[in-house]
């Protein structure tokens, strides 16, 4: 079935024409059949949600997706296809219009040429060379951290190479979003979204893959699919080096040679994920499960969180604070963090060692909060990094009074509520840590030698201590919810 919200009505309509339907076919058909056009939304599941794969997504507007924690395996187990909203006619107040144009102007300069910067000019495959010189670009499943090829990969080359188009999110003056066509190799006249960095790194780097083409439309047939590309990159990066490893044979395969960098092999991969056909049906468990149930030496190969998370489209190993955000979490991924901290955009001093256990969890811990706040917003964290201007906007519509402490403390009542329901829900807070490879000590590239396992105790210990939570248990202390006014939560778990 789908769901169709409008006119103040929800409907439950027939979707067994939709089933098994790719999730740009299905938001295609719908916008045709409900004569949406473009005033609406359509957001639905590929055949990954409808099987249940752990890690499927839900997708929408032109490849939106929502990622993380299988949101489409939730979808798909309702037998839900897609939701459906069509524009209302509704309006809202705005407390002062004119402060709103003038400083929403203000704001969208701020980040054109200064804190998003490279983002509107590159899009955030910009940072894909910066990550590999900086020691965070994810290359075979960690078994490396050099990447000779990365500039092919980068940002810059496929915006100079490439044609391009702008495909904005609405209303975006950033514009960061492009459509591209392939213009050279294997995949040239290939018409598809330009990845993001995330999806250069899994269907690039992660599987040993250097051409800018294959990236494009692995990217796509992924997202058709319906499958959060950062786990379906680090599954077939796993799988890839169990093959390599001879613990996987092309029997075990149906016959595919998932050799390093074989993108055609790479691609039939995910569709028996999607579909769970052959060994897909292992793989569509996450890499957590699937690398568990192998057992053996390729259990200590696969990259999550205990918690059962896999990470972001990076080397954590050499971004110490992304990966203790990435195993704290209220929400599976980055909380604290995006794209590294920058607490001198809160007035506080800049990072002088990534690589202190203790500046890393202090910084953490002070950082949280305002990114949160910004998700309940509803924006996009890359239009806003000047937080002055962004609390200013927040006030001209709402006609609130409110500075950066303030948004900040409604940011941290956001983070200690999810920490009382995940604990309430069964979250172990011993499963807060990284698998052995996540956090491995790198034997190469420009990180060689940082050895984060010793350290991550500790740094999880003081986060917890800052952040006034039990450093043993994880539990927010009494003291702490009384004073972001969640006190009716003090006994509730």
């Amino acid at each position: 079935m789908y769901l169709f919200i409008h006119d103040g009505t929800a409907e439950i309509r027939d979707a067994r024409h939709l089933q098994g339907k790719g999730t740009f076919e299905t938001e295609e058909i719908l916008r045709k059949e409900l004569n949406l056009g473009f005033r609406g939304s359509v957001y639905g599941i590929g055949p990954a949600g409808e099987n249940l794969v752990r890690f499927a997504m839900i997708s929408g507007d032109g490849g939106h997706v929502v990622a993380h924690n299988g949101m489409g395996a939730v979808m798909g187990s309702k037998k839900l296809k897609a939701i459906v909203v069509a524009r209302g006619k509704a309006g809202f107040a705005v407390k002062d219009k004119a402060a709103v144009e003038r400083l929403t102007r203000e704001l969208h300069e701020d980040a054109k040429t200064k804190g998003s910067k490279r983002i509107y000019e590159w899009g955030t495959g910009g940072g894909f060379s910066a990550a590999a010189l900086g020691g965070w670009l994810p290359i075979k499943n960690y078994t490396t951290g050099i990447f000779p090829e990365h500039e092919k990969l980068d940002g810059q080359y496929i915006r100079t190479h490439f044609k391009m188009k702008d495909n904005p999110c609405w209303a975006c003056q950033l514009r960061h979003c492009k459509l591209c066509e392939v213009t050279e190799g294997p995949y040239k006249g290939f018409k598809g979204e330009e990845p993001e960095y995330e999806g250069l790194a899994a269907w690039g780097s992660v599987i040993g893959n250097a051409d800018p083409g294959a990236t494009v439309m692995l990217n796509w047939f992924n997202d058709q699919v319906g499958m959060d590309l950062n786990e379906a990159g680090w599954t077939v990066g796993w799988a890839m080096e169990c093959y390599e490893k001879g613990v996987f044979t092309q029997k075990d395969l149906g016959g595919l040679d998932l050799k390093w960098g074989n993108v055609g092999a790479a691609k039939e991969l995910l569709k028996q994920i999607a579909h769970r056909q052959g060994i897909g049906s292992l793989l569509a468990e996450g890499v957590k499960r699937a690398s568990e149930k192998t057992g053996g030496e390729a259990a200590k190969w696969a990259i999550y969180t205990h918690t059962g998370a896999a990470p972001r489209g990076h080397d954590h190993r050499g971004r110490w604070c992304e990966m203790l955000d990435t195993c704290t979490s209220g929400n599976s991924t980055i909380e604290a963090t995006r794209g590294g901290v920058f607490p001198e955009r809160s007035g506080y001093p800049p990072v002088f060692d990534k690589f202190s256990p203790w500046e890393v969890a202090a910084i953490n811990a002070k950082e949280n909060g305002w990114l949160p706040f910004v998700d309940c917003l509803g924006i996009c964290a890359f239009t806003c990094p000047n937080r002055e201007l962004t609390v200013q906007c927040v006030n001209a519509v709402t006609g609130w009074d409110l500075d950066l402490k303030g948004a900040t403390h409604i940011g941290r009542r956001v983070v200690n509520l999810l920490r009382v329901f995940n604990l309430r829900h069964g979250l172990d807070p011993k499963n807060e840590r990284p698998s052995f490879r996540y956090s491995e000590t790198p034997k190469d590239g420009p990180v060689k030698g940082r050895a984060i396992q010793p350290h991550f105790d500790f740094m999880v210990r003081i986060y917890r201590e800052l952040m006034g939570w039990d450093p043993e248990t994880g539990r927010p202390l009494p003291q702490t919810l009384k004073s972001l006014g969640l006190e009716e939560l003090i006994e509730k778990f």
